[in-house]
């Protein structure tokens, strides 16, 4: 089956004006929040190559956007899910960073008093309900915090986030179709980047463009190019006000992760070349982004540099924080297993 390159819908030449009128304010924090989840996951990669991470630790470099774009039309009393690629949506959510280092780490000021780890970040005081390490698990899961919201009469909206590895699983389907039939408060959000491990999508699914599976379920759907947040931000935000009026729907995000699936596997493997990854990262979200806040003179390169550094120097106090954090003791491993 003949290759294919991940497509995204038309959009504005960077340096465009962005389709919303958003606030010079907010542009900036997209941005900020865009460079707190990069430098994390610089800081996890380093981490990981001391052994300071076990198991498994799956990178969001490349995938920013979603994460920021999406996660700024929140409101704190929403609820957000999703899958084990969650350290990025864990920071924005309002986990603090050291929190973040120390539950990867195994230290008892995770979030998750160490016991977690990378793919099961948790945060009951954000409404984030978790990372989830088993394949489309969560959507149901994710659904039923809608139902849950509906049923208690909350003005709250679920954000569920998953791969487009997910979608042809039997729990995507019937999560969908609940949601619809129920009219749930609930935005399913898909981030395609194309390969599901090392699938690429066209080989598993007889759907290229996979927000047109919402359509068995009268559900509205689009595909957004998730490279470009401000798109991120339009269309999401569109989209929680529809569920806010019991409307859900179905956005697939097209995205791309410049790393491998996880800390185990190669930047360049059999399933994708070096010139394919080097061509995507052309259009990376920051750089995108960057360059058109500078263009549209939003704000100027030195403030952004500026800006960098000290993101970088809250991810360097809050990893000697986290690494000064000890252990659970062992006599402890038996809490929190059962309710009290």
């Amino acid at each position: 089956m003949a290759e294919k390159t991940p497509k995204v819908p038309p959009s504005p030449p960077a340096g465009a004006a962005p389709a919303l009128d958003i606030p010079p304010e907010r542009q900036i924090d997209l941005l900020r929040q865009m460079l707190r989840v990069r430098r994390l996951e610089e800081r996890c990669t380093q981490l990981y190559g001391q052994g300071k991470i076990a198991g498994f630790c799956h990178l969001y470099i490349g995938q920013e956007a979603v994460a920021a774009g999406a996660l700024a039309c929140t409101r704190q009393d929403d609820y957000v899910i999703t899958t084990y690629r969650d350290h990025g949506m864990a920071l924005l959510r309002g986990i603090a960073p050291e929190s973040i280092f120390g539950e990867l780490m195994g230290r008892e000021i995770g979030c998750s008093k160490g016991r977690g780890g990378s793919m099961h970040l948790f945060s009951k005081q954000t409404h984030f309900l978790g990372g989830h390490g088993i394949v489309g698990a969560h959507i149901p899961l994710g659904t039923g915090a809608a139902f849950a919201a509906k049923y208690r009469g909350e003005d709250r909206v679920t954000l569920c986030f998953f791969g487009e590895g997910a979608v042809n699983n039997g729990a995507f389907h019937e999560s969908l179709n609940l949601a619809a039939l129920w009219k749930l408060p609930i935005v399913y959000i898909c981030e395609n980047n194309r390969y599901g491990m090392g699938t690429p999508v066209e080989r598993a699914s007889s759907i290229y463009d996979l927000h047109r599976k919402a359509e068995g379920y009268d559900m509205d759907h689009a595909q957004i190019d998730g490279m470009e947040v401000e798109r991120v931000f339009e269309e999401v935000g569109r989209a929680i006000k529809a569920a806010r009026h019991d409307k859900p729907s179905f956005l697939e995000i097209r995205t791309y992760r410049f790393r491998g699936h996880s800390m185990s596997d190669p930047i360049h493997s059999h399933y994708r070349t070096k010139a394919e990854v080097e061509e995507q990262k052309e259009r990376d979200p920051i750089k995108l982004w960057r360059e058109s806040l500078v263009t549209r003179e939003v704000v100027g390169d030195d403030e952004i540099k500026a800006m960098d550094k000290e993101i970088m120097e809250e991810m360097k106090a809050a990893l000697a924080k986290a690494e000064a954090s000890p252990e659970p003791p062992a006599e402890t491993v038996g809490d929190y297993v059962w309710a009290e």
